[in-house]
């Protein structure tokens, strides 16, 4: 009987074990930077914004074989109402989000409205009291940027700061970086989909002038992490990234960034300086 009662509780335990891996392997990596807005978040590591949207039956058709279609139907309408919303509050940089491009352009705007009708449903859930709620996703690179980035590209090309001094020779054989992490933990800042990286001086580091635009629309011009470990180890930045500090934020939005001129000269006199910018190399670290 020992035995048995013994038995009894390995099993149960193994079983609410394994019922708890399942459960975790559907939560956010704690490396992983979301932004939670609304009715929703965008995931700034795992590129893609999600909205929730909630949707009741009619008062006349509940208990009605047409009750759940009706409350699901709601709850669709509602939820890519809300990623909409999302969307267009998404930060590009530090002073421009999506919502200013849909509005100086209707082209852009049609666009993003049907990028956003595009967004898949990824989970629904009928509730005991007749309610739906829906969750939608959609990705932010790719297609949003395809619309996003050129557009961001093309309206810095007069607010291009001037080409900063060569950097002098440096002393030895210049050291080969294979990408750029930043440390910008402790500064408030925030993620964008095109951010800069400016010197003490202002001149320009790392923007859309540095980056080849296909690899910009693809997977961002950054990735960003919590934790400063995994962004040295992530496969965008490969084996031998440079690791900098920002010493604060640029611009109403806190999405650009400024590092010293020592490590700015530093970045400047890599060998693959160019090569790992061009393919946007570069991760963040944020709070």
């Amino acid at each position: 009987m020992k035995l048995r009662f013994i038995s009894v509780a390995a099993i149960t335990g193994l079983l609410l074990l394994f019922a708890g891996a399942g459960i975790c392997q559907d939560k956010i990596s704690a490396s992983e930077w979301t932004e939670k807005i609304g009715q929703g978040a965008v995931n700034w590591s795992a590129g893609y914004i999600e909205a929730l949207g909630i949707g009741a039956p009619a008062d006349k058709s509940i208990g009605k074989a047409n009750a759940r279609p009706m409350a699901l139907r709601a709850a669709k309408i509602d939820a890519y109402r809300n990623l909409l919303e999302i969307t267009k509050g998404v930060r590009v940089d530090s002073t421009t989000t999506i919502k200013d491009f849909t509005v100086e352009s209707d082209v852009i705007n049609t666009q993003v409205d049907g990028l956003v009708k595009g967004a898949v449903i990824v989970d629904q859930q009928y509730m005991s009291d007749g309610t739906v709620e829906v969750r939608i996703r959609m990705p932010l690179y790719g297609n949003l940027s395809q619309v996003i980035i050129p557009a961001s590209i093309e309206k810095r090309k007069d607010l291009r700061p001037p080409e900063p001094p060569a950097a002098p020779a440096p002393a030895g054989p210049p050291m080969t970086y294979t990408g750029l992490v930043i440390d910008a933990r402790g500064i408030a800042a925030r993620p964008a989909m095109s951010p800069r990286v400016f010197d003490e001086d202002g001149k320009e580091v790392y923007g859309s002038a540095n980056v080849d635009r296909e690899y910009a629309v693809q997977q961002g011009m950054s990735g960003y992490a919590r934790d400063l470990t995994a962004a040295q180890s992530n496969q965008r930045v490969t084996n031998s990234p440079v690791t900098v500090k920002a010493l604060k934020t640029s611009g109403a939005g806190k999405a650009d960034l400024v590092i010293s001129n020592a490590d700015a000269q530093q970045i400047r006199a890599s060998a693959d300086n160019a090569s790992f910018m061009k393919k946007c190399r570069v991760m963040i670290v944020l709070d």
